[in-house]
């Protein structure tokens, strides 16, 4: 039984790499530092150590012969799920091109909300280090950023020791759309956060009208979707007074139909904020299950973020038409590779089409794949690294424990050298 400290986290999404862990074997518990993401999964229990082809056990050089087999003739395989380290990435898309297949992260059709507003008009964007040592103003919009990650608040608002800021705990935070969870954005000195409620499918208008306000153009409505233009003028005074604002906002949170217009007003008022005299910024909110990972290293291997396709010879990026559900509906494709290194409750859409899982120890299915490899977690059996939500620190993940599984990169390498 040993204890590591300063263990990093490839779960939450805001780079914790503060985690004391207790390994006993090949059982893992979080003894300092843990939170409600990252504890249940760091202490997940391994279960399968044994590949599997049709539910029967087989060695783990049987289960790759037949994933290769099952994928030598196909015309538009499906590589889904994406959820794994750099070199697994590396190495899925390097199956990808062998196999023609399209490549698809499940959590892109949230992301893509922040990548057309991106395409199309760009963005000025901050880092976690900023938010730490600038950020006097906390615009969150949309989302309950205490749920998404736990320990923010504690990391990079209420810090005691910042470059620029005197005083951490007199930094204002304010809820626009949706109230917090809990009360984790409440100042060490008791200042709790401004809530101003709404409707997530207002908030296009919400937001409209608060940049409008910024821009000091005429609003004649007294309120919108329930907030009154005087409360959205108070934001607007307030991001202008700021030193240096961020406005944050998880684009899977905006769950309805042309939210990346949300996301560009956003990216925007940004903009006119800071043609004003003061500093604003923007931050997303993401990094977990290894998108903000999937879509850097496919950026740099393509040009193009994840949901792309190889058919052709060639990678070609569609944000839609490259979409997992779409794709399985219209049978487009004739097999489906899901790859979850992270998370073993996001399991593979039911299909009838031949299915090769390369997952996490100890996942259930409704209906079992005709090939389940089990594979290493990056940042527990196997040193790695992942990208975190800002895009511009790679966490360098440690190995906690010698479980004797295969990393994703090993067994998709593996199965593009069979092929």
């Amino acid at each position: 039984m040993t204890e590591i400290t300063e263990v990093p986290s490839p779960f939450c999404g805001i780079g914790t790499d503060d985690l004391t862990i207790r390994v006993d074997g090949v059982l893992l518990k979080v003894i300092e530092n843990g939170c409600a993401v990252n504890t249940p999964a760091f202490e997940q229990p391994m279960t399968d150590i044994s590949a599997r082809v049709a539910g029967q056990e087989v060695s783990l050089e049987v289960a790759v012969a037949k994933a290769a087999e099952l994928l030598k003739d196909t015309k538009l395989p499906l590589i889904g799920g994406c959820a794994t380290d750099v070199n697994g990435m590396r190495g899925l898309l390097a199956l990808a091109d062998r196999s023609g297949a399209v490549v698809d992260n499940m959590n892109f059709t949230g992301a893509r909300n922040n990548f057309l507003a991106l395409q199309d008009s760009g963005w000025m964007n901050t880092t976690l280090a900023e938010v730490k040592n600038r950020c006097d103003l906390l615009l969150v919009v949309g989302t309950d950023l205490e749920g998404f990650a736990p320990r923010f608040f504690e990391r990079y608002l209420w810090n005691k020791a910042s470059m620029f800021i005197e005083d951490t705990s007199e930094r204002e935070v304010i809820y626009l759309g949706r109230a917090p969870s809990g009360e984790a954005s409440t100042s060490p000195k008791g200042k709790k956060a401004q809530v101003f409620p709404c409707a997530i499918e207002d908030l296009a208008e919400v937001v409209a009208v608060l940049r409008a306000l910024i821009k000091k153009q005429p609003i004649r409505a007294t309120s919108v979707a329930g907030i009154a233009v005087a409360d959205l003028q108070l934001i607007a005074d307030k991001l202008k007074a700021a030193t240096y604002g961020v406005v944050t906002w998880a684009a899977g949170a905006l769950a309805y139909r042309q939210a990346e217009l949300t996301v560009q007003t956003l990216s925007e008022m940004v903009k006119d904020l800071n043609n004003q005299n003061t500093r604003c910024s923007g931050l997303p909110l993401a990094g977990k299950e290894g998108d903000q990972t999937a879509n850097q290293v496919c950026g740099w291997t393509t040009g193009y973020p994840a949901r792309t396709r190889f058919s052709r010879g060639y990678p070609e990026y569609d944000p839609f038409l490259n979409e997992t559900k779409t794709l399985l509906d219209n049978d487009e494709v004739d097999a489906l590779v899901w790859v979850q290194a992270f998370n073993v409750t996001a399991v593979p859409p039911v299909t009838d089409l031949p299915t090769i899982v390369v997952g996490r120890s100890g996942m259930t299915f409704t209906k079992e794949p005709d090939v389940y490899i089990p594979v290493g977690t990056p940042g527990i059996d196997h040193a790695g690294h992942a990208y975190r939500m800002d895009n511009v620190v790679a966490i360098r993940l440690k190995k906690l424990r010698d479980s004797g599984l295969p990393s994703t990169a090993q067994v998709l390498n593996a199965i593009e050298q069979a092929l």
